[in-house]
């Protein structure tokens, strides 16, 4: 018996029968026309008009508001159209259209059983090398010169000024609830790498739930120290994405029994976009 219910999100409706075949939900994102086979982000409760900004925590959204009740109590993923969860670190050179439905991950095995959720394995921030720093964070490090010499000082939340704006992780932190505030702030200004690509595997809608219950409020508060309509750039127009990725490591790392799985990488649009023109 399947363990494992995985919706797999992506941008163009041609990319159904794929997703299907790979024993996955398809989930379409954005304003094209997805027919009613799709699950989407755009009915019910939801706040699909944000998806430039939020990336695929709209559909998380519908999910929390629409749907958290009919999903069983079995392991739940999220992969995307290039993105995906596997059992062995594939190099992206070894995958392609006709490999990938063996290589991507289908059932939970028996030995994760005493584990909570899964996530991908950790990209970490400070291993560039100083000169690139350099060249996009000098203003960061003529105030904090100890960053040129000290690779334990670049933690997350300095990745996050270089990336999305100086303070501006910091800044969204003051507006957590008190649960989450002080040990968040903890982490990012610790941990020099996180779970990366907003994906992971719960094991318990419950857990998903208290997770749902304790992003969004808090996105929602960013919204009105952020905005939308004067966010420059796509580090800053997907910030409600990459903040929510930060946290996403956090939480399921404080809250659950955790261990990690590779992510391959293959952009199904190469070869299924070609063929649909």
């Amino acid at each position: 018996m399947k363990n494992l219910k995985m919706f797999c999100t992506t941008l163009e409706p041609n990319h159904y029968e794929f997703i299907k075949k790979l024993g996955y939900i398809p989930v379409g994102l954005g304003e094209k026309d997805f027919n009613n086979n799709w699950f989407k982000d755009n009915s019910g409760i939801n706040i699909s008009k944000k998806n430039k900004n939020y990336g695929e925590y709209t559909y998380h959204y519908w999910i929390w508001k629409n749907y958290l009740d009919k999903l069983d109590d079995k392991w739940i993923g999220f992969c995307q159209y290039r993105k995906f969860w596997s059992m062995k670190d594939y190099n992206t050179k070894n995958t392609n259209i006709d490999s990938i439905n063996n290589q991507v991950l289908k059932q939970i095995p028996k030995e994760f059983e005493n584990y909570e959720s899964i996530l991908g394995e950790a990209m970490f921030v400070n291993q560039w090398r100083t000169m690139k720093f350099l060249k996009k964070a000098m203003k960061i490090f003529m105030k904090r010169p100890i960053l040129i010499l000290n690779k334990k000082k670049r933690n997350l939340n300095f990745h996050f000024d270089l990336m999305h704006g100086e303070n501006n992780l910091n800044n969204a932190i003051n507006l957590l609830d008190e649960e989450n505030k002080n040990d968040f702030r903890k982490f990012v200004n610790k941990e020099v790498s996180f779970n990366p690509h907003n994906m992971f595997i719960c094991k318990s809608k419950v857990k998903l739930k208290k997770y749902y219950e304790a992003l969004f409020p808090w996105l929602e508060k960013c919204e009105k120290l952020f905005g939308f309509e004067n966010l420059k750039g796509y580090g800053n127009i997907r910030i409600y994405g990459f903040l929510a990725e930060r946290f996403m490591s956090y939480w399921f790392k404080k809250n659950t029994k955790h261990t990690t799985l590779p992510i391959i990488f293959y952009d199904i649009r190469k070869d299924l976009n070609k063929t649909s023109t």
